[in-house]
């Protein structure tokens, strides 16, 4: 292969960041500035240029879909076949650590067969545990304890590094102590688990950790300001002898922070890799001037961050539109309207995307799309893996592979209903919390506390398992999943369903046979078999953005949702004080800079044409209120903003930085009034005016250009 033609297409910044030499590099790749490129031609040059072995490459990405397109993009750069990808570590942090502990299940004091929870899995074990420690769910839920056990995961957290404390700190050490227990003893490893059993086998095994450096001579990682710290660690972990680390992440697209993401793990990049390169990637190819201009000013806002400017060849095109609605049912139809507009220009539904802040403002909309007869999709509901029939197909076909997951057990015993009730169900689960045993084994022992019904009809249920497993042995794995479906009787009780719900699980359930005969499993040596990979894969698939293939509609979305999305038309809703900014950062302050961040993202999703929409009055989650403009709009200079309505619209002064200080909730100082509070504003340019409740009771409008306020 000729490696120029690797370097062909790229701008000049693009192709120091592929060419650079060994070394840690972070590559600052700003919205829409080409970083999968980046990364997918440097893997090439790596392989091409370096003579860099594939298997010496590891890259690590969020999704399994961003997985995907970066192994078909490295394939199609290194004209490499599908069995020549193979050999190219290239996962998400979850799948690789799978992979790792699949080979290593020993070292990890993990059975061969060891189970991934997925999210659901988790909620209902740690559910069990609370249970057994005899707590009760009002004072203690699940999904709280579920949160902290996974947040202390993600801090590389034991139970036994925590302090024992007195009151509801012992009560939380006790819950998480039995939750690790009665994972190991069966044999489950939840997501988070994943990770930090793969950094303790690499901390506390110096051999096999001297192994994974010497093998892993390159790691690149994609989204770095999304790492959490233990996913830092463990990538610090495998650098430590090398130093080779071509990390690509945008600190102005850090919006994860409620979730574990630590921005600090970019920005302390160069401090933690002393020597390293930074590179910026500052071109833009998806937005027009005035929109990349606009998002700009917005984030230059933001004193958290190393700093650069995006800018664009393309044209300046149509400015940034503000409309202000009465109200949000005014929002909606302004947005439906001119959504219907574009269509009518020739454009498709599915190029245009209204995005939120909060999930709950989408109601209003949708209600709109429907009475416009306007076919529309909300992004981010429930994925295949994660819908109610699938999970109890893929609890069948668990137990099948491994009888001793409680967690499917539990799931179907008596689903399809077959006479297990709850007292029965509790009987088998003491038995097994006394015996230190699964449940499956519990169910299989008779020592007359159970009826003859309820006896029975357990013993009925294991010898169905125990009868699909033998037919299984002979088919492949679509077969497998249709005989499951046939024989557990699931088929045939959504098919009594003859409703729109029952005809959906159906195909659904038909659809999953599509899958496992699309499967393509891992044939090497020390591989699971068949039926293990694909449940693995399924658990690994739960809860992942991927979408399926939409019709033509109009694309509904929360602005956390977006990220990593582009569209010609965007409507960027709900732009007011408390809600976007969202009031909890107003409350706690040190979240301002993540909503910005989040504002910046939302803006820079729009290609052609981008439109802000504020309402002055807004009922949400119950409570109508008298909405203050955003502060992010006053942040967008004047040239790049064209407003749709005569009408009100508060916005700060941008006549000169001497009216920089004049925000919403500053104190300020008068000559003749004293001290006071901004409070609001209205109107533009020179003849914006800004109202301050004074310290005596007084509240008074007063011209920007002429006030003369200083700063409290």
């Amino acid at each position: 292969m000729d490696v120029t033609r690797i370097f062909e297409r790229l701008n000049e910044a693009q192709r120091r960041a592929v060419g650079a030499p060994p070394g840690a590099l972070l590559v600052l790749a700003g919205a829409g500035s080409g970083k999968t490129r980046v990364l997918t031609h440097r893997i090439a040059w790596l392989v091409e240029a370096q003579n860099v072995l594939p298997p010496r490459i590891l890259a690590v990405t969020f999704t399994n879909k961003a997985s995907r397109e970066m192994r078909g993009r490295i394939g199609k750069l290194l004209q490499a076949s599908d069995d020549g990808m193979r050999n190219l570590w290239i996962g998400t942090f979850h799948g690789l650590c799978h992979r790792l502990l699949r080979m290593h299940f020993e070292e990890a004091g993990l059975p061969k067969n060891f189970e991934i929870l997925d999210s659901d899995d988790q909620f209902r074990l740690v559910r069990r545990v609370l249970r057994e420690q005899q707590l009760d769910e009002a004072y203690w839920p699940p999904k709280q304890m579920q949160w902290m056990i996974n947040q202390h995961k993600e801090e590389a957290r034991r139970a036994r590094d925590l302090p024992a404390g007195e009151g509801q700190q012992q009560i939380l050490h006790r819950v998480y102590r039995a939750y690790e227990e009665t994972c190991q003893r069966l044999g489950m490893v939840d997501f988070a688990e994943l990770l930090l059993r793969v950094f303790e086998l690499f901390r506390n095994n110096q051999l096999l950790r001297e192994q994974y450096q010497r093998r892993f001579e390159h790691v690149l990682v994609d989204e770095f300001q999304d790492t959490n710290t233990l996913q830092y660690r463990w990538l610090r972990l495998l650098c430590d002898a090398h130093k080779n680390i071509f990390a690509v992440g945008d600190d102005d697209q850090s919006i994860y922070g409620w979730r574990g993401a630590r921005i600090e793990n970019l920005l302390g990049f160069e401090r933690d890799f002393p020597g390293a390169e930074v590179i910026r990637l500052e071109q833009n190819y998806r937005s027009s001037g005035n929109i990349l201009n606009a998002a700009n000013a917005v984030i230059g806002h933001n004193a958290g961050r190393l700093g650069k400017t995006l800018w664009t060849d393309a044209p300046a095109g149509t400015k940034v539109r503000l409309y202000a609605a009465d109200n949000e049912f005014d929002e909606a139809r302004f947005v439906v309207s001119g959504i219907a507009e574009w269509v009518q220009n020739g454009n498709r539904r599915d190029s245009a995307a209204l995005l939120y802040r909060s999930n709950a403002q989408s109601r209003v909309f949708e209600e709109q799309l429907l009475s416009e007869g306007m076919p529309y999709r909300v992004y981010g509901g429930l994925r295949f893996f994660e819908r109610a029939e699938i999970k109890d197909a893929l609890a069948y076909l668990r137990l099948i592979s491994n009888r001793d997951s409680d967690g499917a057990f539990e799931r179907v015993v008596n689903h399809p209903a077959r006479g297990i009730g709850a007292k029965t169900l509790e009987t088998v689960r003491r038995r097994a919390r006394d015996q230190q045993i699964s449940m499956w084994k519990a169910a299989g022992e008779s020592d007359g506390e159970l009826s003859a019904r309820a006896a029975g009809a357990l013993q009925k249920f294991r010898q169905l398992i125990d009868e699909m497993a033998a037919a299984a042995a002979g088919m492949d794995l679509a077969d497998t999943t249709e005989e499951m479906l046939a024989r557990s009787g699931l088929l045939a009780h959504f098919k009594k369903d003859r409703g729109e719900r029952g005809e959906t699980r159906v195909e659904n359930l038909e659809e999953l046979v599509s899958a496992a005969r699309n499967f393509a499993a891992d044939d090497d040596e020390d591989a699971p078999d068949e039926l293990s990979q694909f449940l693995a894969n399924a658990a690994l698939e739960a809860g992942e953005g991927q979408a399926e293939e939409w019709e033509d509609c109009v694309q509904l979305m929360s602005l956390h949702s977006a990220k990593g999305l582009e569209f010609d038309l965007v409507f960027l809703c709900g732009m007011e004080e408390g809600l976007f900014p969202h009031q909890r950062a107003l409350a706690e302050g040190n979240q301002l800079e993540e909503e910005r961040r989040l504002c910046y993202v939302g803006m820079t999703r729009a290609m052609k044409r981008l439109t802000l929409c504020h309402a002055a009055v807004r009922r949400l989650h119950g409570h109508e209120r008298y909405a203050r403009p955003s502060r992010f709009l006053s942040e967008i200079p004047d040239e790049h903003i064209e407003e749709l309505r005569p009408s009100r619209i508060s916005r700060i002064a941008q006549t000169n930085n001497a009216a920089s200080h004049l925000e919403l909730g500053r104190r300020v100082l008068h000559k003749k009034f004293g001290e006071g509070v901004v409070v609001d504003f209205e109107g533009r340019g020179e003849h914006a005016r800004v109202r301050v409740d004074f310290a005596g009771g007084e509240s008074k409008w007063l011209v920007c250009a002429y006030a003369e306020l200083a700063p409290a």
